[in-house]
């Protein structure tokens, strides 16, 4: 007797959450692109006093009047979260895809889920990362405020910034990273199905993300924080090295582009008519 296995119906969760995951992940980017907008345009308009050395700094710095260190750091990471979701998921969202047809291939129940904890652990790592960067920004935006110099200094630290991470797109240490990550997730035969271990897995690409990356993302810290157009030359940055073939000419272009920057920012801070929003 011919013995037929039995078909997944049509409406089983495993069709349907690898058919949903592009439009929940062009949701999820279409709202973090959202607020983050929203959030430019009400930092923007709170208006800030212009320093010595020609520059303005971002009101996602300061803070408002009465509020405390950890109030203020919670509004940091609200506007940080944001940004950084709309910054990432074009180039994550083809990694948690191919992700996710390595799990079903290897038969594990409830892909989505495994998926859903690994992007979950990927952004607990940029959550990390603001949360230790924003005293160093929040103190520096403050110092500087009250110093003229270190006003003046600023000014010219972040061009530096800029040619410094033009520079790294260069180095062996960037080719192996960005390797990773267009690499990402990697080969796994028989990949863990469990919550913890998509967990686990996307704390370890959050990290590598982070490492390759973190270069662009100093360039829009300084460029403005919130500074729309900063974002969205960072975010074509970042896609563009991930996803066009020859990532590691593309990521030399990047280099060059952000070297040349860095000149003129700093031609421009020299004759004082420079207006960079650290």
């Amino acid at each position: 007797m011919l013995r037929l296995s039995p078909a997944a119906p049509a409406g089983s969760p495993r069709k349907v959450s690898r058919r949903a995951l592009p439009g929940i992940l062009a949701l999820a980017f279409a709202a973090s692109v959202a607020v983050t907008v929203l959030c430019g345009n009400a930092t923007a308009s709170m208006g800030a006093m212009p320093m010595p050395g020609g520059w303005t700094p971002s009101m996602a710095w300061m803070r408002m009047g009465g509020q405390g260190w950890p109030a203020a750091a919670r509004g940091f990471l609200l506007m940080w979260m944001p940004m950084t979701a709309a910054m990432m998921l074009p180039s994550l969202g083809p990694v948690l895809s191919r992700y996710g047809r390595t799990l079903a291939c290897a038969g594990v129940r409830r892909p989505g889920r495994v998926m859903s904890a690994a992007a979950l652990g990927y952004f607990l790592v940029w959550a990390a990362l603001g949360a230790a960067i924003y005293p160093f920004g929040a103190a520096l935006a403050q110092a500087a405020m009250g110093h003229r110099w270190l006003a003046h200094g600023v000014a010219f630290v972040a061009p530096m910034v800029v040619m410094l991470a033009g520079a790294l797109q260069f180095t062996a240490w960037k080719a192996r990273r960005l390797a990773c990550c267009r690499a990402a997730p990697g080969a796994m035969p028989t990949p863990p199905g469990s919550m913890a271990a998509g967990l686990r897995r996307g704390v370890r690409l959050g990290l590598e993300c982070a490492c390759c990356c973190g270069n662009l993302m100093a360039v829009s810290l300084v460029a403005g924080m919130m500074d729309l157009r900063a974002m969205v030359a960072v975010t074509l940055a970042i896609t563009a090295e991930r996803l066009l073939p020859a990532g590691e000419r593309v990521a030399r272009g990047v280099g060059l582009l952000a070297v040349g920057a860095g000149v003129l920012l700093t031609v421009h801070a020299v004759s004082g008519g420079w207006h960079l929003r650290p």
